[in-house]
């Protein structure tokens, strides 16, 4: 972590988390994919479950960052006991407040889903497909941080095997129990809890085997409380950023359910596709994260420095080349899921484009806000976090409606993301000259591109 070369370190692990990454948006996709011969109002629920989903996701990838970050600074340290510590803590805390989630979801799950803005004709699909996947909820919490740790200790490559294994199996199960098995969109939530408990117990045993640097036991949880609270303060940004992609979700499904399940249907696919391509911009982040965390522990600020503008690099390469594919091939990409409904294509196509005007910034605006968060920044991490789908989506989601109708709600999201990128400007420059200032007998950059 503290001698190869930055380029070859961020890439070697990128790589596998990209992969990962690709993986967990194809659970979705997959879903999203197989549904669509069951309908709009099916395709729908898929759309708005997601909404449900990521409040899970806020939990686990809250847990699994902050336990992460820890990780990559205590090993740098050379402290493999706190490592140990967090790790085990973030780990059964995940697993119990999963639980709590899911029975506090169950209590009023129809009233739960109108929330997030399903229609009548929605609500029972999404019904079926939300009560399976809050039953794999403990289990997918706990998977974030199992795959975090993980990377946190170099292991990219074994953290990518056990998500592809769950991903691989997802879309061979999707069509056994949809069509083979005549479940529909429950069928789709099987397959989807299924695969991720089996990536679940791949990653559980890499810890139980005791080859791993970093041991999981429940002998390591922390009685003091300030340990729990440090791993949830410095996940904050990521519970923040996934809690506001919920509440982003759900109002964008509010403000487009005026318009019919199609126009439902067609913003959750076009979701989808950001998420996929999005994918490769987080994967190479979460690459650059552990190289950033452990080398800022070793107080090697120059290395960290590199690995952010690899990061950057990278990532706007692969966000401009996802831009060029959006604006030229929207349309056929929507008719990949439903050719049928001239509404969906429609709707959908419009989405993508305005997606794929903004999505060259992107890779700049992610990588600022996990620079401060794997550095432990978490008040900076935080207030980055939030603006995507927070300070500036929710204004804009009812503003730009007001003055575009349709094409306000579709367009809101990139607005948000160019703003965010606009303000992550001068936040970098200061991080940068404040925290990470060049040294004056740095060596050369051992950065080869």
């Amino acid at each position: 972590m503290t001698e190869e070369s930055v380029t070859k370190l961020v890439m070697k692990l990128a790589l596998p988390t990209v992969l990962s990454q690709m993986v967990t948006s194809i659970y979705n996709m997959a879903d999203t994919f197989f549904v669509t011969s069951l309908g709009d109002s099916a395709v729908g629920a898929v759309s708005i479950v997601y909404a449900l989903q990521s409040i899970i996701q806020a939990v686990g990838f809250g847990l699994a960052m902050g336990a992460g970050s820890l990780v990559s600074l205590k090993l740098g340290e050379k402290n493999n006991e706190g490592a140990n510590r967090y790790l085990s803590s973030a780990f059964f805390s995940g697993f119990f407040f999963a639980i709590l989630l899911m029975i506090a979801c169950f209590i009023d799950l129809d009233g739960l889903l109108t929330l997030f803005g399903s229609t009548d004709t929605i609500l029972p699909f999404a019904r079926e497909y939300a009560f399976i996947i809050l039953l794999g909820a403990p289990f997918m919490c706990t998977s974030f941080v199992l795959n975090n740790a993980m990377r946190a200790e170099g292991k990219a490559t074994l953290s990518m095997i056990g998500i592809t294994a769950g991903g691989v199996l997802n879309l061979i199960l999707d069509p056994i129990f949809i069509f083979g098995a005549n479940m529909g969109v429950a069928g789709a939530a099987l397959a989807t809890i299924l695969s991720q408990g089996v990536s679940f117990f791949i990653m559980l045993v890499f810890y139980l085997s005791g080859k791993s640097i970093v041991k999981l036991s429940p002998k390591y949880l922390s009685r003091n409380l300030s340990d729990y609270v440090l791993v949830i303060k410095t996940g904050l940004p990521t519970v923040f950023r996934q809690g506001l992609s919920s509440l982003a979700t759900t109002l964008l499904n509010v403000q487009v359910k005026v318009y019919g399940d199609a126009a439902i249907a067609a913003v959750g696919i076009a979701n989808k596709v950001y998420m996929l391509l999005r994918s490769f911009v987080l994967g190479i982040g979460h690459g650059f994260q552990p190289v950033a965390g452990y080398n800022f522990g070793a107080k090697k600020h120059d290395r960290v420095r590199k690995a952010f503008w690899v990061a950057t690099l990278v990532g706007t390469v692969i966000s401009v080349a996802s831009a060029l594919l959006l604006l030229f091939y929207a349309e056929p990409v929507i008719r990949l899921f439903r050719p049928e409904t001239e509404e969906v294509v429609r709707v959908g196509t419009r989405m993508l484009i305005y997606i794929g005007i903004a999505l060259p910034f992107l890779g700049y605006s992610t990588y600022v806000n996990q620079l401060y968060q794997s550095l432990g920044f978490v008040k900076g991490a935080t207030l980055l976090a939030s603006m995507r789908q927070g300070i500036f989506f929710v204004p804009l989601i009812f503003i730009l409606p007001m003055l575009f109708k349709l094409d306000g709600v579709l367009m809101t999201q990139p607005v948000a993301d160019l703003l965010t990128f606009v303000v992550s400007v001068p936040f970098n420059i200061y991080f940068l000259k404040k925290h990470l200032p060049k040294q004056k007998t740095q060596k050369k950059s051992d950065i080869v591109l």
